[in-house]
């Protein structure tokens, strides 16, 4: 059985040699940059934007009003709140070089509505990242940060659930 082909709503722009998986869905008004790399069975919603060379893995779900950089790369299973958003140059100035900064984030990592992620970090595998965070520091795999700047307040396990409020240690029976 051949894979389903990638849905591209027909207000959405999908550039030739954007790379877009079998089974994903671009809706309404959304735009995917040539160069860029969206993987399989993701679903990118209305507005979203997904630059040139930035990477998007499997299985993401990406919601409305989403900009994903250059330099960005999103791993499997990732999820992106409505109107998060992503910078990629930790000195912007509108008449000046720019300097490229790239930022992952991990397998399985959930990012709240209107949360920022500043170009540079690395958030891990199955972290949480609550709405509103403006991330300015690495998180570390299955914790949980909130606020501006982030701070981490606990720890939660693959379904997303809090298992600890004890962030000085990282408990047991995590899988990495």
């Amino acid at each position: 059985m051949p894979d389903d082909p990638p849905f591209i709503h027909p207000t959405a722009i999908a550039e030739p040699g954007a790379d877009i998986g079998a089974g994903t869905s671009v809706w309404h008004h959304a735009h995917v940059r040539k160069g860029a790399i969206v993987g399989a069975d993701c679903n990118l919603g209305k507005n979203v934007y997904v630059d040139a060379d930035a990477v998007v893995g499997d299985r993401v779900k990406v919601q409305n009003n989403v900009s994903i950089y250059s330099g960005v790369t999103l791993g499997d299973d990732v999820f992106v709140g409505p109107s998060a958003v992503f910078t990629n140059d930790l000195y912007p100035r509108a008449a000046s070089d720019w300097q490229l900064t790239a930022t992952a984030v991990h397998d399985g990592a959930s990012i709240g509505a209107n949360a920022t992620i500043v170009a540079g970090v690395t958030i891990g595998r199955r972290a949480m990242v609550g709405a509103g965070t403006v991330v300015i520091a690495d998180v570390a795999p299955n914790a949980l940060v909130v606020g501006n700047p982030s701070r981490q307040i606990g720890w939660v396990n693959a379904s997303g659930e809090v298992i600890s409020r004890d962030i000085t240690a990282r408990p047991g029976g995590l899988d990495d």
